[in-house]
């Protein structure tokens, strides 16, 4: 597997050494380009105590090396590779979940930096990614087909409330969309490490494809019923099992690990982007035509990512090892998992994102419907402005160069807070107004979760890692589904809206209590210009703890 997008990352010949370097394309220069890189790095990350690191990858092997995420420390002195000039281990000792590098500690030794070698900029283009033809064709295709997705999902969402008046139903509606990646979710990630993933994303967008369809056939035939949608949301997300996390881990194969980072967050963009089109579309023909034609749309959206995925060049993707089939593989992800703070706790803080604030369906429906005495075309129009929101924030995810957990943190802490706020508010446009910054923050918060997670799992485990991921946030609604529809049912909109912010907000600030005294790291409070800041910095001492660790 390639270590880098191509040409664009590969540093200059230094011509100052007098060591043979390997040919561009070998397969130890781009060990090297790795290397020197993560020096570079390395360097800017001295002052961000907290920042994530991306795990080193060993060059004889090509996979990232899990003890640069685990090890705080030790280190693993860089040599140089027999005969050929290159650094055969550039670790540096990080603390297993902040990543903070010693000072002096993290340059190769037997790799001089030539000063016509570049260094990487703090922020990468928004779009590069898509410099990259096959992630080109995967991204047009997807822009299609999740237009069709956002289409469906307000017609579905509206439809059961038509057939029933009841938020309850949209819960069970959205639970058994996704109670399947709850009960099956790690064996499809098994499975998805064994197969191909092109391949399989072509079966899995065809049945996706046929589903719509179907709901199509049913609604415009004027027999459709409840269980008619149940039955078909519940089918979604069998195929949704293995869809996800093969998209998902497909994305480093098609741009490389040095652009996945950038190519994480334009999904997210293209996603929230169709957001903003879908349910507009979406809520104007079931205005006009009603709910079935934005069933059949949907179905023939996915034409457009099948088409995509058959153009694609075989040869440009850099294809990740598959596992074996063989005994006790869940078993195994799950312990990879489980010792590795930089997995575990962001996995935590998207369960209870997922499962407690993300909850839209059965709140934004309930305040069209209840709370503002509206009809479709409001509750169109509040997943719009979500959708406007999601999308600044995945924009702005696409420019960063680094991932943070302080980041991923305070988003999910701003999330819970504006719904707490939202759901207070008396005005429709003071609501339609917050709907916007909750749509920045919790796309902020769950891209950051999936940039974290990616980055730090190695290839032949990502696709049962990805699988955890998704299993927990898109898992978790079966239980917060039904729990918020009975409780917006019972209790009113702005009771269900409330608590789901407040258990958001909770547990974020649980999980970065925890990840700070895992990292060694205490809470300081000062001004700044006039303004409060609250960060997190080194606890006294250990700076110095480090230091003489790796003396």
């Amino acid at each position: 597997m390639s270590t880098g997008p191509g040409a664009d990352s590969a540093p200059a010949p230094d011509h100052h050494d007098s060591t043979a370097r390997p040919a561009p394309g070998s397969a130890e220069d781009p060990a090297r380009r790795t290397a020197e890189r993560q020096a570079l790095e390395a360097d800017a990350a001295q002052e961000d105590p907290d920042e994530i690191p991306v795990p080193a990858e060993d060059p004889a092997t090509g996979r990232p090396d899990a003890r640069t995420a685990t090890d705080a420390r030790t280190t693993s002195d860089a040599t140089a590779a027999s005969g050929a000039g290159t650094a055969s281990d550039a670790r540096t000792p990080t603390h297993p979940t902040l990543g903070k590098p010693p000072t002096n500690a993290h340059a190769p030794a037997a790799t001089p930096q030539s000063p016509a070698d570049p260094e990487p900029p703090r922020r990468t283009s928004m779009f590069s990614s898509l410099r990259i033809r096959n992630y080109r064709l995967f991204f047009t295709g997807q822009v299609v087909s999740n237009i069709g997705t956002w289409m469906q999902r307000i017609a579905q969402d509206w439809l059961v409330l038509s057939l029933t008046g009841s938020s309850a139903a949209v819960g069970i509606t959205t639970a058994l969309q996704f109670l399947p990646m709850l009960l099956f979710g790690l064996y499809g990630g098994v499975l998805v490490d064994r197969l191909p993933k092109r391949q399989t994303l072509l079966v899995t967008q065809a049945v996706m494809g046929l589903t719509g369809l179907a709901l199509a056939v049913l609604t415009l035939s004027d027999n459709v019923q409840v269980w008619h949608v149940y039955l078909t949301a519940f089918v979604l997300g069998l195929v949704t099992v293995v869809d996800n996390p093969a998209r998902q881990t497909f994305v480093s194969e098609m741009v490389g690990p040095g652009m996945m980072r950038n190519a994480v967050s334009l999904n997210a963009a293209n996603f929230q982007s169709a957001r903003l089109v879908g349910p507009a579309v979406g809520g104007a023909l079931i205005t006009a035509v009603g709910s079935g034609y934005a069933f059949l749309l949907n179905g023939l959206s996915f034409i457009a990512p099948i088409v995509g995925l058959l153009l694609m060049r075989s040869g440009e993707l850099h294809e990740s090892h598959r596992t074996p089939r063989g005994k006790g593989q869940l078993r195994e992800g799950l312990h990879y998992v489980a010792k590795r703070p930089e997995l575990i706790w962001p996995i935590v803080l998207v369960f209870f994102v997922g499962t407690f604030g993300f909850n839209f369906p059965v709140w934004l429906s309930a305040f069209a419907d209840d709370v503002f005495d509206a009809g479709a075309g409001t509750y169109a129009v509040f997943n719009i402005l979500m959708a406007v929101g999601s999308l600044a924030g995945a924009l702005l995810a696409a420019r960063r160069a680094r991932t943070r957990l302080r980041l991923l943190v305070g988003a999910a802490i701003a999330f819970g807070v504006l719904e707490v706020v939202a759901s207070a508010v008396p005005s429709y446009w003071v609501f339609a107004a917050l709907l916007v910054p909750i749509g920045m923050c919790g796309l902020t918060s769950n891209t950051t979760a999936n940039q974290t997670v990616q980055m730090a799992a190695e290839p032949e485990m990502r696709g049962r890692v990805m699988s955890l991921y998704m299993m927990v946030f898109t898992g978790g609604t079966p239980v917060g589904g039904p729990l918020f529809g009975w409780l917006t049912d019972t209790y009113g909109a702005r009771v269900g809206f409330a608590t789901g912010g407040a258990i958001t907000a909770l547990a974020a600030v649980a999980v970065g209590l925890v990840l700070a005294r895992i990292g060694g790291l205490r809470m300081e409070f000062g001004w700044n210009r006039g303004h409060p800041r609250l960060r997190f910095v080194p606890r006294e001492g250990e700076r110095a703890k480090e230091l003489a660790a790796v003396a």
